[in-house]
C-alpha cells in the first residue's frame, strides 16, 4: 500500500487543504492528514479540534485518515509506512522552505520521498492564516473554509449567523 503523509496546522483547515487531499487519494493508496500539534496559545482550535474538524470535512474520502502529529513530521512518516510526505506549494516562498525542509527529510529518511502538489489557482490566496486573521476582524470566510468550518470559526470568534 502507498501511503502519503499530509502534514499541516491546519487552523483551520480550508477549501485549498481539501483539494489538495482529494487529488492525493488519486496518487496514493491511503492518505494520512497528520494535524500537528503545535503550541496551542497560538491557535484558533486545539489540536483536538483541528482533527474533528478535518475528520468532518473527509468523511466521504474512504482512504483518508486524520491523525495527531506531536513530533518530527518524517519519523512519523516512517513509522506509518509512508512513501511520501506531500505539500501543497502555492508560490516561490512556499517553494523554498519546503526544498529546505525536503533536504533535511532526505537525510533522515532517504527512501521518502518528498512530493508537491501546485495549489489550483481558485485557492492560490488561500491559507490558514489569512482565514484566521479576516474572521478575527469580523469578516466572513464563506468559499474559504468548509461550511462546517465556517460556522465553528463564527462560533469561535463571536459572530452571529
Amino acid at each position: 500500500m502507498r501511503t502519503a503523509i499530509f502534514p499541516g496546522a491546519f487552523d483551520p483547515v480550508t477549501n485549498g487543504h481539501l483539494d489538495l487531499v482529494k487529488r492525493m487519494t488519486g496518487l496514493f493508496d491511503q492518505v494520512i492528514v497528520a494535524v500537528i500539534r503545535g503550541r496551542e496559545k497560538s491557535t484558533m482550535f486545539t489540536c483536538e479540534e483541528r482533527i474533528e474538524l478535518f475528520r468532518e470535512a473527509v468523511k466521504e474520502l474512504p482512504n483518508v485518515e486524520v491523525e495527531m502529529l506531536d513530533g518530527l513530521t518524517v519519523e512519523f512518516a516512517k513509522n506509518r509506512g509512508a512513501v511520501a510526505i506531500v505539500r501543497g506549494i502555492r508560490g516561490g516562498g512556499d517553494f523554498e522552505y519546503e526544498f529546505d525542509m525536503a533536504l533535511m527529510n532526505r537525510k533522515m529518511a532517504p527512501s521518502i520521498e518528498s512530493v508537491y502538489l501546485m495549489t489550483n489557482h481558485e485557492y492560490i490566496y488561500v491559507s490558514a492564516s489569512r482565514v484566521r486573521e479576516v474572521s478575527q476582524l469580523g469578516y466572513d470566510v464563506d468559499g474559504l473554509v468548509p461550511d462546517h468550518v465556517r460556522s465553528a470559526i463564527r462560533e469561535r470568534v463571536g459572530l452571529s449567523r
